[in-house]
């Protein structure tokens, strides 16, 4: 695997990975994760594509987000590699696939683009008044609070923690934190590295919402691929753009969660999306 840099329009640093040979494929991950989170993914795909794996700003391999922070820094960045790998597929997951989304419609060169999950806000789908507490516990380094937050606020737990006190969720989190910070390795982007970019991510949800009737003018060919197990507001968002799309294909991941793409040491199956990726692009 080799390692790349590139400098986006405003100058900022996206650092990405690389594996595999053939035609180009971009993946770009989602919230909570980096360019480590699908390695498994690429490997899976790599004998018959050159898979790149940006990291978004804000982690491992990239520069941090800037004040202006927006849909359309995300699309230049993920425009400065694929002007860069020449590359003409995409394959986005949950925020990734709004960045996606929003840069093939931007993109003539993107032929076609895979979307899991996309986190579009429809008439109210999710709300995003958790977004104020969130916000206050980064504030105030209370990480562990933040995280408990987000999750409870983007449905991203198992249902059943929502009947959990959430002094439980924070014992359960600092433990999972500290675990994970005794085992990381050197280029590892752990929770408490990733807890301060869910403001970002949250941010496109919002600035994209309602505006979905858009994308009707892409061209390019796109997979939306969504999980059975994932919260009600993504499967919202995936009939909406099917609807629209014009040259949408849809499947549904039986018995999977929103986690399905990653490593499988987060519960992922990556080889399971790998397949349905190599018959797409």
């Amino acid at each position: 695997m080799y390692t790349h840099f590139i400098s986006s329009k405003d100058g900022t640093l996206i650092g990405y990975r690389q594996i595999g040979h053939g035609p180009g494929l971009v993946i770009v991950h989602g919230t909570m994760e980096s360019s480590l989170s699908h390695i498994e993914l690429a490997e899976s795909l790599a004998e018959s594509f050159t898979v790149f794996l940006p990291d978004r700003r804000g982690r491992g391999l990239s520069g941090p987000y800037r004040k202006d922070h927006s849909i359309q820094r995300e699309v230049e960045d993920l425009e400065a590699v694929l002007t860069q790998t020449g590359s003409h597929y995409v394959f986005g997951i949950s925020a990734g696939a709004l960045i996606c989304l929003e840069a093939a419609l931007q993109l003539p060169f993107i032929h076609k683009a895979a979307l899991f999950d996309p986190p579009l806000i429809i008439n109210g789908s999710v709300s995003g008044d958790f977004m104020a507490r969130y916000d206050k516990e980064v504030a105030e380094g209370d990480l562990t609070a933040a995280l408990v937050t987000a999750m409870l606020g983007g449905q991203m737990g198992p249902p059943i923690f929502n009947f959990f006190p959430r002094w439980l969720l924070k014992t359960f989190t600092k433990a999972m934190m500290a675990r994970e910070e005794k085992n990381a390795k050197k280029d590892d982007v752990t929770m408490s590295l990733l807890a301060p970019t869910i403001h970002y991510d949250f941010n496109l949800s919002f600035e994209l919402e309602d505006k979905y009737e858009s994308y009707e003018a892409i061209h390019a060919k796109v997979m939306l691929m969504g999980a059975s197990k994932s919260p009600n507001y993504f499967k919202i968002a995936l009939d909406a753009l099917a609807k629209i799309l014009p040259h949408a294909k849809r499947i549904e991941f039986t018995g999977l969660h929103h986690g399905a793409t990653g490593n499988t040491n987060r519960g992922g199956k990556p080889e399971k999306v790998a397949q349905e990726l190599m018959r797409f692009f």
